[in-house]
């Protein structure tokens, strides 16, 4: 019988020091946004409070100039906001970190001088497009070909740097790095060579490097180039580096770099820029310009294309944000601003409504709400469900392409000229 007693309190007690772990782990996820698409790459907020009307006065808590030219997300850990920037015509490259309550920049720093000569001067994008990655004592900035460096997040000093790892862009860098224990991944898939690398997050030193990430016809040239963010998933209790490409989308081994699997995209495309998402055993993607979104089964090994892809679709797919998955729900818009939603286990099409604008940002959601922001400076803000349902749209004279941060109650929106910090403000 005290055996069983015994038995009951130790199984309370795991119970318990469980729940408070997994409780403790929600607080920090919902105070910290480490990375592009917060602290599971998924878009998805925590908790409840964030506020659906904004203004260059309503429920604004501060507004900071940011200079330079840059379309890099903001990143969050503890009071510190991080974020990037380009001087095109002083060929430098910055690390802005801004006091998240009072909108202070705290340092502002020159990480990288290009010359003239490696400037890729073509439009759309910027020279410090890929979002930075932060963790205690850290922020890991990252410009692509023109180089990536580690900052001390209390003094600024650069801890390591790396410009070594290069290709040619030719529209500029955009995949930002991602982190899974102490390995750094980056991802270089330019016009010229398609490469990824694991880098040590301590050294810099290079811990794996892999090619053959390209179409064996379209290893060069503007088809091949992309712009795509990794992400670390874990299926059937082992990990895997998703990685797409402008060809293929493939999964490694993070410690090794060996190859599991990939698929074949279904049409040759470029600019894959999205961010996969896992959820009930399926990895989400979708395929740049060639327009398609698919739901991949990873349970396979080598070349799955034919028996991998478990549904795909055409309709209204994106380019450049990427999708949020909500209740086994997709949501997601285009360029033309048509928001779509689709059953996850089948990719059946549920609902299309319109906002309006072109959307390079990818959108969030907390507590029955999604949020998008528009290049025409639009911050619409809809119900997630069943039925389409718009809540407001939020009207600014200034342009939205970095996707935003959220710390708690603060809502943290980067436009082409400043950073906002929103919060619900009390009459």
């Amino acid at each position: 019988m005290k055996r069983l007693v015994w038995f009951l309190i130790l199984f309370v007690w795991l119970v318990f020091a469980y729940a408070q772990k997994e409780t403790e782990m929600d607080r920090a996820n919902f105070k910290y946004w480490n990375q592009f698409r917060g602290p599971n790459g998924d878009g998805l907020v925590m908790g409840t409070g964030l506020p659906i009307e904004f203004s260059e006065t309503r429920n604004l808590g501060w507004k900071t100039p940011i200079h330079g030219e840059g379309y890099s997300s903001p990143v969050i850990w503890g009071n510190q906001i991080w974020l990037t920037t380009a001087s095109f015509d002083e060929r430098k490259l910055f690390a802005v970190c801004v006091d998240l309550k009072s909108g202070q920049i705290l340092h502002d720093i020159e990480v990288f001088v290009v010359k003239e000569s490696e400037l890729q001067s073509k439009q759309p994008n910027s020279h410090a497009s890929p979002t930075p990655i932060i963790e205690e004592d850290r922020v890991y900035v990252h410009f692509g070909t023109y180089g990536t460096a580690c900052l001390n997040t209390e003094t600024g000093q650069k801890m390591w740097q790396r410009q070594d790892l290069n290709c040619f862009h030719e529209v500029r860098p955009g995949s930002s790095p991602i982190l899974d224990g102490d390995l750094l991944f980056l991802i270089y898939d330019g016009v010229d060579k398609q490469f990824i690398v694991a880098l040590d997050k301590y050294t810099g030193e290079t811990r794996w490097l892999k090619y053959d990430r390209s179409w064996q016809t379209s290893q060069t040239g503007m088809t091949a180039k992309s712009f795509s963010t990794p992400t670390v998933i874990e299926h059937l209790g082992t990990k895997q580096l998703i990685a797409p490409s402008a060809d293929y989308t493939i999964a490694y081994e993070p410690k090794t770099g060996d190859e599991l699997w990939r698929i074949r995209h279904p049409k040759v495309g470029m600019n894959v820029a999205s961010r996969p998402i896992y959820k009930n055993g399926l990895v989400l993607l979708t395929t740049g310009t060639s327009k398609h979104l698919l739901a991949v089964d990873p349970s396979g090994k080598g070349n799955i294309t034919d028996t991998g892809i478990v549904w795909e679709s055409r309709k209204g797919v994106p380019d450049i944000s990427s999708p949020l998955i909500v209740n086994d729900l997709i949501y997601f818009t285009n360029e033309g601003g048509v928001v779509s939603c689709l059953d996850l286990s089948s990719g059946k099409n549920r609902w299309k409504g319109r906002i309006k604008g072109n959307h390079w940002a990818s959108p969030i959601y907390q507590a029955g709400r999604i949020y998008f922001f528009s290049k025409e400076g639009r911050i619409s803000v809809i119900s997630s469900g069943g039925k389409f349902k718009k809540l407001v749209t939020n009207k600014f004279e200034t342009s939205f392409v970095a996707s935003p941060a959220v710390s708690e109650d603060k809502l943290i929106v980067r436009s082409t000229t400043d950073l906002y910090c929103f919060r619900q403000m009390t009459n």
